[in-house]
């Protein structure tokens, strides 16, 4: 097994409630005390410098196979309608063409998060750490910043988004979790561009304020708005950031007023949250405890998947299968389980987005295949097979306090996210097993490394991309710490133009 980061135990800031008649000192605020963390420059750690180059390569692997779908398509359009010299660029589109960083944001977040495959990171509530990379990259190649810069941006919005995460659970009153990536979206430009704390404070509580949305983004029929979601919010701390750099102000205090979030979105007025953050002076190493994905799936079936590759290896017969069950977290039974009560997640019709967040179409397919792929694994006429459908609807889940217990665990090496697997044949005998992480997890059994990274980018972005294109790509991640800024505004990778739709400005819409 491989280990996570260990280092000393972050201190808790206590975040609660109070009435205006109590006054808060803005320094007593978690707004603040972020706006702290993202101003303190503090030494690069080397293990998070190279993590750093990783998911950027991963990023971009997953935007340049998702560029022609069509929600991607959608938002790279309303992104050429922003033109702007010495902007920012848009994944796939040449590196000569600029545009408006909080447009170039959008169409970037939506490429990455279309096909639901990069990173992760899971604890009080969910997160895709990532989301926070197209921001604060189209702010730097805007702004004409340097490699160095970018990494301190990057460190900063997945150290504040993985701490949210760890501190306050937003799913159970169904908020999505965006609304933890907003904010630290908007801190890590704030230390991209190296802003006063009480600048990155106000553009923090901006963000808070105007990234709060349900759920159901993410419920019943899911939509193609599930991978503009974080777009929108990486659009929303561009716009933020730019608004306070003005000397404009923010809802205050974002988290802890008396009509605020915790008050009325959360936990209400005697809500409590402990919310961790790095000390002054103490590194940004919060991207080490995050993890990509091997399969394009919800991360909660990344294990599962794999135990349904080691499981087939012993089934003869899928006819024989009676039943599945798994005993799995509350989070995976509720969400991507038969316990979201959600019809359409066994619906064979039901649309990718849909399919990728119900672990019973999942494992069903993975059993049966022995692979999982991005694109067959989803396509129509998988769903509908006649024998997948039947197996599907063979499988059931539930809560078992074990895995959840472990899937909260506060010891990252102690973390789990699978589940226990019992297949049931008409012989009355049973298939089980159990896998606590995926392989491709830092304490997994084959975990992700650079090497892995690129293969990943290769597979999917093959007969995309140029092999010139894609070894100049790779070369300026892999030399991130030494890029000029004339180099970050190329980081991007093009697509041939003729294999790109929606190259051009049009006029479906009104911009």
């Amino acid at each position: 097994m491989g280990h996570l980061k260990k280092g000393k135990d972050m201190k808790k800031h206590l975040v609660r409630v109070y009435p205006s008649k109590e006054k808060l000192d803005r320094k007593d605020q978690l707004a603040w005390k972020m706006a702290e963390v993202a101003t303190d420059s503090v030494a690069l750690d080397s293990a998070s410098v190279e993590m750093v180059i990783n998911r950027l390569i991963d990023n971009a692997s997953v935007a340049i196979a998702s560029a022609n779908r069509r929600p991607v398509a959608s938002a790279r359009a309303m992104a050429l309608c922003h033109p702007r010299t010495g902007g920012a660029t848009v994944f796939g589109m040449p590196n000569d063409q600029k545009f408006s960083p909080e447009w170039a944001a959008w169409a970037n977040g939506t490429a990455v998060r279309e096909l639901d495959y990069h990173d992760t990171f899971l604890a009080a509530d969910y997160s895709h750490p990532g989301d926070n990379i197209p921001p604060i990259l189209a702010v730097a190649q805007t702004l004409g910043k340097n490699g160095k810069d970018l990494a301190r941006g990057m460190m900063t919005g997945y150290e504040l988004h993985v701490n949210l995460v760890k501190g306050i659970c937003l799913h159970k009153h169904k908020k999505d979790h965006i609304a933890h990536l907003c904010p630290a979206s908007a801190a890590g430009i704030g230390t991209l561009l190296g802003l006063p704390t009480e600048t990155v404070y106000q553009a923090i509580q901006q963000a808070v304020h105007v990234s709060f949305n349900t759920r159901q983004s993410r419920k019943g029929e899911i939509s193609s708005w599930k991978a503009y979601a974080p777009a929108h919010a990486g659009k929303l701390a561009v716009e933020a950031v730019d608004r306070v750099m003005r000397g404009e102000g923010a809802p205050s205090p974002i988290y802890e007023g008396e009509d605020s979030v915790i008050a009325y979105m959360l936990d209400g007025k005697d809500g409590k949250y402990e919310v961790p953050l790095p000390e002054a002076g103490e590194a940004k190493k919060a991207i080490l405890d995050t993890y990509t994905k091997e399969h394009s799936a919800e991360y909660q079936s990344q294990a599962l998947i794999d135990l349904a590759f080691r499981m087939k290896q012993k089934i003869t017969n899928f006819d024989d299968i009676t039943g599945i069950h798994i005993h799995t977290s509350h989070h995976t039974h509720y969400v991507i389980g038969t316990g979201a009560n959600d019809p359409q997640k066994m619906d064979p019709k039901a649309s990718r987005e849909t399919l990728d967040h119900s672990i019973m179409y999942i494992f069903a397919v993975a059993l049966q295949d022995g692979f999982w792929h991005h694109v067959k694994s989803y396509a129509p006429e998988r769903a509908g097979r006649p024998d997948t459908v039947a197996l599907w609807h063979k499988i059931t889940t539930s809560e078992d306090p074990k895995w959840t217990e472990m899937y909260h665990a506060q010891d990252p090496d102690k973390k789990r996210f699978g589940g226990r697997v019992e297949i049931t044949f008409k012989n009355g005998t049973k298939l089980v097993d159990e896998l606590g992480v995926a392989n491709a997890h830092p304490a997994g059994a084959k975990p992700f490394k650079r090497a892995d990274y690129i293969r990943k980018f290769d597979m999917l972005t093959e007969e995309i991309i140029t092999k010139d294109e894609r070894n100049r790509f790779i070369s300026l991640c892999e030399n991130l710490m030494d890029l000029k800024p004339e180099h970050v505004q190329q980081l991007n990778v093009q697509i041939p133009i003729e294999k790109l739709t929606s190259n051009k400005r049009d006029t479906k819409g009104i911009f």
